[in-house]
């Protein structure tokens, strides 16, 4: 599971790699927003080749290439009352830059889109269909980013009704969720920019989501949060990505290497108790 985060998307691709070089597998993936582009890579190529590919990509990220225009353009489309202020087109370019399937069809493990319906206000999760719109839809952070249309609705960021899907792992029968959460409170930070205040927005929600859908997980289920690095760059800054990354790995295996050997030590008794049992027997 793959939260939100804008720029902060970056520590997931650490995550990724801690997981998949300790031989973590997923049977579904699912995402929100960023972590539904992060996610979509995982899901399409899950291996080390791909996620070293999305690393260099994630690298050469710039605040022009995401967010194209200047202050004069956003301040023309505030003026002619359109519906956003950036272009998704920077956007756009990042998707079809890390994601070559044109369909969820095309991938090889299942993966869940979050999105929101801008009329209803309904949590949507896309799971067929053209891949690409469908991420751009879940990243399309209201009023920055225009509006996706797809399947007959008006869609944006997922994270405004649920940036931590958590919920939707509870679909089917498992015995184990992995949270990728990287949006960040910003409790001590300035609020500097609409950005700032949106995200903090979203971060209050998301806080009040997660600890609800916690507690309808089942205690038979391992909830493995994997642990966020520091990050205090603004929503717009993609300076310093590379430590950001590195230092999300190494949270990551730290904390996945503490978690296999809990289980190792949890089969271990499991076995010695059931021993006991039969002899007793």
């Amino acid at each position: 599971m793959l939260s939100g985060g804008g720029n902060r998307g970056i520590a997931q691709v650490g995550m990724l790699r801690a997981l998949l070089e300790h031989d973590i597998m997923p049977d579904v993936v699912i995402g929100t927003s960023v972590g539904a582009l992060n996610g979509a890579v995982l899901a399409h190529q899950p291996n080390l080749t791909a996620i070293a590919h999305l690393a260099k990509t994630w690298i050469g990220l710039s605040r022009e290439s995401v967010f194209p225009g200047t202050a004069l353009n956003r301040m023309w489309n505030i003026l002619r009352r359109d519906d956003h202020l950036v272009a998704s087109t920077g956007l756009a370019e990042l998707i079809n830059a890390v994601s070559p399937a044109a369909t969820f069809a095309e991938l090889q493990i299942p993966l869940r889109v979050v999105t929101t319906d801008l009329e209803t206000g309904q949590e949507c999760v896309l799971v067929r269909g053209p891949l690409a719109p469908s991420l751009l839809a879940s990243s399309a952070l209201p009023g920055i980013f225009p509006p996706v249309d797809l399947h007959q609705r008006t869609l944006v960021d997922g994270g405004v009704v649920n940036l931590v899907p958590i919920s939707h792992a509870l679909a089917g029968p498992i015995d184990r969720v992995i949270v990728l959460d990287i949006s960040d409170p910003m409790r001590n930070r300035l609020i500097r920019s609409p950005l700032d205040v949106a995200m903090r927005a979203f971060a209050i929600s998301r806080d009040q989501r997660f600890e609800i859908d916690r507690q309808w997980i089942p205690a038979d289920i391992d909830l493995i949060v994997l642990p966020a690095p520091n990050d205090s760059r603004n929503f717009y800054d993609f300076d310093g990505g590379e430590q950001i990354l590195d230092d999300a790995y190494n949270l990551a295996s730290a904390e996945l290497d503490n978690y296999q050997t809990r289980l190792r030590v949890k089969k271990s008794a499991n076995r010695r108790w059931w021993s006991r049992q039969r002899f007793a027997g």
